[in-house]
């Protein structure tokens, strides 16, 4: 049995932002209450049981992280990053679910992958799930059988990592998706619009001697979607937003009752394009971190809620591929050790969010679209709780992840995770 005594509790589901005392037992949380140490020994005692105390004073609980957007590259591309290693990297975050996307090798557009992947996401301590792709072999031109892999157990539908320029098609998806009530995910970027991926078309692009990827390419994409999804009444995510006027077509979907979701990567709303001149490939990720107006547009999407969904797009990719001129190299970065900090650091300590805020939107909101387990701390809920020090600075010099393309690696951040806890059981541990 478990006592966080003392935590700053956030819970944005039940828009609790007070100091609690959390007991923790038989992988639930069976009470929250002041000053609990009595009543919590009385039940230890009943149940035979020894009662650990944690002192969270100072501070703050809240329900385990959800990344919806993590690339476990499992299977296929194992020598990158694999289900456990991505496990491993998500509880330092404070992540007790993450979502897998489908762009493997092979693809997750089958009945038997999908499954293998839930058993090995079974063993990691934490609660692995996985979208299935959209079109078979990820080929933009049949789609898979919706029905028989929601039963297998995947909690929706992308092609992420690359666009579906079939507008029937994904009409087409979008109704069965309704019919089915899952969440489908997109990649937007029109292939028309980039000459060169992962760098913005603009002045850094052109130093580089590059065109780049144009705004246009993000822009088309999603406003075909979004007018498609308030035409089928489906529920959609627009993935990794990177420019203003996505965030405009986003906002105007949802006011006239659309279904419309999106997601900010926290390198989206932490960098500029020029962090490519001074990062190069760490910071080559598609669709590329654009300019300081949309930096500040997404986070005033975030802000109003236009936004919903922090995800951090974990896509790791080893030294030997980054280290290719920069029109070779692969595009994405790891961020499942450094969400938090980020947020905190760029949207809380700026005075833009208020840390409630950034708690939704990396929780609850997640776990809404996706019909998640977790994402509040309620009683008689699954205990599933990170717990952290938003004051305390820590050096990010040894990633978890089999990977280490990041430009924040060996630098000093903000926010420390100090516990995590997936079903009752601490499954890391850094005080």
């Amino acid at each position: 049995m478990l006592m966080l005594k003392a935590a700053r509790l956030i819970d944005p589901a039940s828009r609790t932002d007070d100091v609690k005392d959390i007991l923790i037992a038989e992988r639930k949380i069976i009470k929250i209450s002041d000053n609990l140490d009595l009543e919590a020994d009385m039940i230890a005692r009943a149940k035979g049981e020894r009662l650990e105390i944690i002192d969270c004073s100072g501070l703050v609980a809240a329900p385990g992280l959800i990344d919806s957007h993590v690339h476990m590259r499992d299977p296929g591309f194992c020598y990158k990053e694999d289900v456990n290693s991505a496990a491993e990297a998500a509880k330092a975050g404070g992540f007790t679910t993450i979502i897998g996307m489908a762009n493997t090798k092979p693809s997750l557009d089958n009945k038997e992958a999908i499954l293998e992947v839930i058993k090995k996401g079974r063993r990691t301590g934490i609660r692995v799930r996985t979208c299935a792709n959209i079109t078979k072999f990820m080929r933009g031109e049949e789609l898979v059988n919706m029905r028989e892999l929601r039963e297998a157990g995947v909690v929706g539908f992308t092609d992420d990592g690359l666009p579906l320029t079939d507008s029937e098609l994904v009409k087409e998806a979008m109704r069965q998706a309704r019919i089915l009530k899952m969440p489908l995910a997109f990649h937007e970027e029109d292939p028309r619009y980039v000459t060169e991926a992962g760098v913005n078309a603009g002045a850094v692009a052109i130093e580089l001697g590059l065109t780049g990827a144009d705004r246009a390419a993000e822009i088309m994409m999603v406003e075909r979607d979004c007018k498609i999804a308030l035409q089928t009444g489906a529920s959609i995510c627009i993935q990794h937003v990177s420019a203003k006027e996505t965030v405009d077509w986003v906002r105007r979907a949802k006011r006239q009752g659309a279904r419309v979701h999106a997601e900010a990567s926290p390198h989206h709303f932490s960098l500029t394009e020029d962090a490519v001149l001074k990062y190069g490939t760490l910071a080559k990720v598609n669709p590329p971190i654009r300019l300081e107006e949309d930096r500040l547009a997404i986070i005033e999407g975030l802000k109003d809620g236009t936004i919903d969904i922090i995800a951090t797009d974990h896509a790791p990719h080893s030294k030997e591929e980054k280290a290719r001129d920069f029109t070779e190299a692969p595009s994405g970065m790891i961020g499942l050790e450094t969400s938090l900090s980020l947020g905190i650091m760029n949207l809380v300590d700026t005075g833009y969010l208020k840390l409630s805020q950034l708690i939704n939107c990396m929780t609850y909101a997640p776990s809404l679209l996706y019909n998640l387990e977790g994402g509040a701390v309620k009683e008689d809920g699954v205990a599933d709780v990170v717990v952290f020090d938003p004051n305390a600075y820590w050096i990010y010099d040894k990633p978890r992840s089999k990977s280490s393309n990041s430009p924040w690696l060996g630098t000093k951040l903000k926010g420390k995770v100090l516990l995590t806890i997936c079903d009752g059981i601490i499954v890391y541990d850094a005080r």
